[in-house]
Order: structure tokens, then sequence, then C-alpha cells
């Protein structure tokens, strides 16, 4: 898959593109169904699947204290259209002066003389252009002026809600992981590198992996069944979101897992953290003995929705 960070400059030629637009954070079930048409359908013209996305995020530029928290970091939303099959991404970098641009002045600029699309996918919802101007039936009416065409997909819905990302935020920090892992398509999981934490989970008998992770956790605080991936391994296990309140180190919000079953080093391994159930809030404990009574009952419960 070509990345094209820099369209007006670049000299890629698409064969018979097939395009759509969106910020397409989380890669959701409503973004794939899309992602798929978008392939498919380039295939059949032999042609290029394109998404046109935008970095970073635009309310972070426009509005940054209502920017939402990303569900995705943008690496993995690029290996996740990769995976789909899409063989070109225009990466806009979203700027104020971007902003401005008019919305059939994108629509002509960008689509039209730059990419030269001959179909464009998008979902029903989307908006672009300056003062979010732009939607569904601008585009179908610059389809029918420039002579492209255009589909509109959706609302996709899982168990009767409408899929966004704005949804999926809601359900994750609910905790609601499992309704979460429907809409996304998959576990919501947090990626970091390990790294040297205080220790005190080896000393309890229950030795952890601390993860260090640029991404928010969405969810709340609490003790979650998890299944962890670094390199060509796997780990089933469980593991803590919060502050370590027994402890009472309420300063930063930390993840941390024990995986099951497994005694090696994993200092500095990039692990991927997927949270599959949540077994309860967490809770402040009398002693370090009465927290490793509950961590061999969150144990037990996390094997048993884990199913192992």
């Amino acid at each position: 898959m070509q990345v094209i960070r820099y369209l007006e400059a670049s000299r890629v030629r698409l064969e018979s593109p097939v395009a759509t637009l969106g910020n397409f954070d989380g890669v959701h079930v409503g973004h794939q169904e899309i992602l798929g048409r978008v392939v498919r359908q380039a295939a059949e013209r032999h042609g290029d699947g394109v998404v046109i996305t935008f970095f970073p995020h635009p309310t972070a530029v426009l509005a940054p204290e209502r920017a939402p928290a990303l569900l995705t970091p943008l690496r993995e939303r690029l290996a996740r259209m990769r995976d789909a099959g899409v063989t070109k991404v225009v990466l806009q970098h979203f700027t104020r002066a971007f902003a401005a641009l008019e919305a059939g002045e994108f629509v002509e600029r960008v689509l039209v003389r730059r990419l030269g699309v001959v179909k464009v996918i998008i979902g029903h919802s989307v908006n672009f252009g300056r003062g979010r101007g732009g939607s569904a039936a601008t585009l179908e009416d610059a389809g029918r002026r420039f002579g492209f065409e255009v589909e509109v997909v959706g609302p996709v819905t899982v168990d009767g809600i409408a899929v966004s990302s704005t949804e999926v935020r809601k359900c994750l920090s609910a905790g609601d992981v499992v309704l979460g892992a429907r809409l996304l398509g998959r576990a919501y999981a947090v990626e970091g590198r390990v790294v040297v934490g205080d220790r005190r989970g080896r000393g309890l008998g229950f030795p952890t992996a601390n993860l260090r992770s640029r991404s928010p956790l969405l969810v709340p605080d609490g003790v979650y069944a998890v299944r962890a991936e670094w390199g060509a391994q796997q780990r089933s296990g469980v593991a803590n979101v919060g502050r370590k309140p027994t402890f009472g180190q309420g300063h930063r919000r930390t993840l941390e897992a024990h995986l099951f079953d497994f005694d090696g080093d994993l200092y500095g391994e990039r692990l991927r953290v997927s949270l599959v159930g949540r077994l309860r809030g967490e809770m402040r404990f009398p002693s370090p003995q009465a927290l490793v009574e509950q961590i061999h009952k969150d144990a037990e419960r996390a094997r048993e929705a884990l199913k192992i």
C-alpha cells in the first residue's frame, strides 16, 4: 500500500480510482463495509482503491478542547486499511488553511483534477470542507457535473446500534468491552512497550508486564480478561487498569497484565493487549494478602471468560 503524504507535489498515477474519504478512527465495522466496497469495486475495474484520510484529527485542530480520544493511532489505522486491500492512501495533513477550503473546491481540486476518481463511496454521515459544509448530497451533485459515480453506505447497525466511532467510545467508557468489540469487529486493544515497574507483582506471586503506551486508556479503571500478543507469541491473562490504590500510587493510570503460564522477560517488547471482558472495578484492599486473594479469584474468572 502506498501512502501519499503530499498529494499536490506527488507524481502518483492512479488507474480508474475508486475512492472514499473520512477520518476512519477505529476502522470499525461501518468503516470496514465502506473499505470492502472500495476494494472490490476498484478490483472490478482493475483500478486503485483509494482512501483519503486526515491527520491530525480535524477537531484536534479546529477545537482542541473537544478533540476525541482516538481509538486507533495512525500506524494502526493505516495497517488496517492495508489489510483491507486498499492500494493507495492519501494522508492529508489537516491544517486550518486546509479546513478553509470550500467543499466544492475540495471536490474539484482533489477528487476530480488531482485524483481523477471514477467513483466515490462514502458513509451516509460524511461531512467535509469549510464549516463541514460538504455532504453526501454535495458529492452526488458534483458527480453528475463532473462525471463520476457516488455510492452512499449506511448506516451499518449492530444490535440495533448505528455504528460510529462515537458509539464505540461510549461503549468503552462504560466498560462494555464486549459490545465495543462487536462494533469494532475486534477486541479493543492497547499497544505499548513493556517497561520496568515497581516489581511488586512478582513479590506477590503475580509478575506483571507494565505497558507504556502513547494512546489513552479509553476504558474505566478495573480488572479485565485479556489476550496479549508480541512477535509471534500470544498469551491469555488478566490485567489491571488504574492507579493501584492499595499501594497509594494514585498519580497515573497504567495497564499492567499478568500473563498465564509465562515467566519470561518482556522488558522492551512491544505488546498488544486486547481487553476481552471486564471482571470488576478497581478496589483498594486493606492489605497485600487481601489483594493476592482477590487476584487469584480474578485469574480464575478471567480463565472462564477466555474459555481456557
